[in-house]
């Protein structure tokens, strides 16, 4: 089970402590763990959904994504700002974009970036709240993690060394898509119509945003696999709550 901790901790902000330095062959299978942990963060905030029920609809909301914010520690928020400011500030040059991804803080495109996210984010929520869509809480996270597991799959990494790059080399790619496989029937199962226009709806932006990195960068970085994360989600809740 030690590929799961390590996913775990590294995409969530929960307290997990690994006893030593994982091997990259570990690293590696930790990939094929992102789903569950996807999974694990679908069922709190569905917990969470049931226990806020009879709470005003605005704060019920609010609540739902700040503690979606909270558990993942807000790592794929940072990394779709990062990709804003870069994609701009790259003029369309490669190394001029990978370099702007390094640099830590934020422009003014980051943070309008970010603002737009999470007032999507937080109208879809409201709306699907109102509808009684509470498994989508389910499978909007799953559909989003597995899609890290697909990115690495499908696409180079193409920041040399590191923890990326650990991932990308000794991830089992028949068991990953075997995963991805799964996760994709898992969404179906649980939400019915609704799951198969999630996948749809994932599907085209993975699709795109994955064009995207390729023709900028020759392939995908930490960063920009948080842009994409958080832009399927957002993707998804208001493509299901327009529905």
């Amino acid at each position: 089970m030690l590929p799961f901790w390590i996913a775990l901790q590294f995409l969530s902000s929960l307290p997990i402590r690994l006893s030593g330095m994982p091997t990259p062959e570990e690293l590696g299978r930790s990939l094929l763990f992102y789903p569950l942990v996807g999974l694990l963060f679908g069922l709190i905030l569905w917990g969470l959904n049931w226990l806020l029920l009879g709470a005003p609809l605005l704060l019920h909301a609010a609540l739902l994504l700040s503690v979606w914010v909270v558990l993942s520690g807000a790592l794929h928020l940072d990394g779709l700002a990062d990709s804003a400011d870069a994609w701009l500030g790259g003029y369309g040059d490669r190394e001029r974009t990978l370099t702007i991804m390094k640099d830590p803080r934020s422009g003014p495109i980051a943070v309008v970036t970010l603002v737009v996210v999470l007032l999507l984010k937080f109208a879809a929520l409201l709306a699907l709240l109102e509808q009684q869509h509470s498994v989508i809480l389910i499978i909007v996270p799953l559909l989003g993690r597995s899609a890290l597991l697909g990115l690495f799959l499908t696409t180079p990494y193409v920041r040399p060394g590191g923890l990326g790059q650990a991932l990308a080399d000794h991830l089992p790619r028949l068991g990953g898509k075997q995963v991805v496989a799964i996760s994709a029937m898992a969404c179906v199962l649980m939400a019915g119509l609704s799951g198969v226009w999630a996948l749809v709806l994932a599907a085209v932006m993975f699709v795109w945003l994955r064009q995207v990195m390729v023709r900028r960068l020759g392939g995908t970085t930490g960063d920009t696999a948080g842009a994409l994360l958080e832009l399927l989600e957002v993707t998804m809740l208001v493509g299901l709550a327009l529905l």
